[in-house]
C-alpha cells in the first residue's frame, strides 16, 4: 500500500469534475448534506443581518453620559455584521444556494432577538446577550460541520472569532471603570 492510495486517481478526478460541472465547487468528496448546510447558513445570515439592524439602531439612539464611544462601537460592530451577512451569503451561492434576505421573514430565522432601548447599559446588555447567543450557535454548527466543509467551517470560524472580540468588547462597556 502506497502512502497516497486514500487519493482517488487523477482520471476519475477528472471525470467527475467534468460529469458535474454544473454544481460548481459541490464535488463528490463534498462530505455533508448540502442543503442542510445552506439551511444552517441561512439561519446565520439571518442573524447577522438583525445584528447589523440592532447595533445599527442602538448607534442613533444611543444617548447620555459617555454614550460617543459607545455609540461609534455600536456602529462599528453594525459594519462588522454586515461585513459577516456578506460572506456567509457569498458562500450559499458558492454552494448552489439562494442567500435568504427577505426581511418579513429574517426574524423567524434569526437566533439573536431585535431589542431596542433607550438605555445605554440595556442597549449594551442586549448585544452582549445576542453575542452570546451567536457564538453559542456558531460553535454547534462548526462543530457538527467537522472536516466535511472545511471552506464553509472556516467562513463561521472567522465569523465566531469576530462575534467574540464582540461580546467582549460589550462585557468591557458593563464592567466598572477603575
Amino acid at each position: 500500500m502506497g502512502m497516497a492510495d486514500f487519493l482517488t486517481d487523477v482520471q476519475t478526478l477528472r471525470d467527475r469534475a467534468r460529469d458535474g460541472i454544473m454544481s460548481g465547487p459541490v464535488t463528490t468528496s463534498y462530505g455533508t448534506d448540502v442543503d442542510r448546510v445552506i439551511e444552517l447558513l441561512n439561519a446565520a445570515l439571518a442573524t447577522e443581518l438583525v445584528c447589523v439592524l440592532r447595533y445599527r439602531q442602538h448607534h442613533f439612539a444611543a444617548k447620555g453620559l459617555d454614550s460617543e464611544p459607545v455609540a461609534e462601537e455600536f456602529l462599528e460592530h453594525s459594519n462588522e455584521e454586515q461585513d459577516h451577512a456578506d460572506q456567509i451569503a457569498a458562500r450559499i451561492h458558492q454552494l448552489g444556494g439562494t442567500a435568504l434576505m427577505n426581511p418579513a421573514e429574517l426574524l423567524g430565522r434569526s437566533h439573536s432577538e431585535y431589542v431596542t432601548s433607550d438605555d445605554l447599559t440595556e442597549m449594551i446588555r442586549e448585544n452582549l446577550i445576542a453575542e452570546r447567543i451567536a457564538i453559542a450557535s456558531y460553535t454547534e454548527m462548526i462543530n457538527w460541520i467537522g472536516s466535511a466543509d472545511p471552506t464553509t467551517r472556516r467562513v463561521l470560524e472567522n465569523v465566531l472569532e469576530k462575534e467574540e472580540e464582540h461580546a467582549d468588547d460589550m462585557l468591557t462597556f458593563l464592567q466598572p471603570q477603575h
